[in-house]
């Protein structure tokens, strides 16, 4: 099973260097980076070739113009410049547990799709991710970061479950299994039969929209979010507005009222599902490979 895990990320250099390092210190699992660029300046291009070059990990920069909020249409586009089987999804500010991948790929069912969880970490601790941190297990360590301004709280048991504690976790959490941008992952072929991610939708919730179209699908959740862990650096998003909130609540509304399993504002902007699904990346897209690919393409 190839893998590949697409991450987000939007003029955030500073966030994607170390969330780089989270997957450069992964173990178990081979598997192919693929950052998702919103429109980011080339200090980004140059956090990605640094990474690259600094761990020997293949990272591949799929990029666009900047003309406002489109990390649905960018998520498609790597899609597109991977043909992995299995499809891992994450923000480039969520640093990954070192058994984040494997425990993905090891959760990997047919007809489901997994749903991560993750913990956000206070501003102190943010500040304090060096390489080092990282690679010793230390970010997802709740014994370091209570050493490092970080409250006592129930939240942290998610880092502190493992195995059939987890497993326990998963089963006995009343949280149902959404589609988690930050966290989740589906079959490639999955993903194109419910046309990726609908790309009319701006910031609050567009990965759940997604999720509700391939549950409608028969494609159901999964739950992990205590087996697969991430943390989330903080930070502020002036991005969030209450107009963006009102257009996704309408998209989404429309979604479960349809049962809708097909966006035609997707990878394709086709009403429905053609036989034959053939989609290229688009002419105002870049594509860059720094290292070496795990996973060489097919000509076709």
């Amino acid at each position: 099973m190839r893998i590949a895990v697409i991450l987000s990320t939007y003029n955030a250099p500073d966030r994607l260097a170390p969330t780089l390092t989270g997957y450069a210190a992964q173990r178990g699992a081979q598997f192919e980076i693929i950052v998702a660029d919103d429109g980011s300046t080339d200090e980004t291009r140059d956090v990605i070739e640094q990474a690259a070059h600094a761990y020997g990990i293949a990272v591949r920069r799929v990029w666009q113009p900047d003309v406002g909020f489109r990390k649905c249409r960018i998520l498609n586009q790597a899609v597109l410049a991977t043909d992995a089987d299995y499809l891992i999804f994450s923000d480039g500010d969520c640093i990954p547990r070192a058994d984040f991948v494997a425990t993905h790929a090891g959760n990997a069912r047919p007809g489901r799709f997994l749903s991560g969880g993750y913990f956000k970490l206070t501003d102190e601790a943010s500040k304090k991710l060096t390489p080092e941190v990282i690679f010793n297990g230390h970010a997802t360590s709740p014994e370091w970061l209570l050493a490092n301004g970080t409250p006592r709280s129930a939240k942290l048991g998610k880092l502190r479950a493992r195995g059939w504690h987890a497993k326990l976790m998963n089963a006995m959490t009343p949280t149902r299994p959404s589609w988690n941008g930050h966290n989740s992952s589906c079959w490639r072929t999955d993903l194109l039969r419910v046309n990726g991610h609908d790309e009319r939708m701006a910031y609050w919730a567009q990965d759940r929209e997604f999720g509700e179209r391939l549950t409608n699908a028969g494609i159901t959740g999964l739950q992990i979010r205590y087996s697969a862990i991430c943390v989330h650096i903080n930070h502020d998003r002036p991005y969030k507005t209450e107009r963006s909130r009102e257009l996704n609540k309408q998209i989404r509304a429309e979604t479960k009222a349809n049962r809708a399993t097909w966006t035609e504002h997707g990878i394709l902007n086709t009403p429905q599902r053609p036989g034959n699904f053939v989609a290229k990346i688009a002419d105002d897209v870049v594509v860059e490979t720094f290292g070496e690919s795990h996973y060489r393409r097919s000509a076709a």
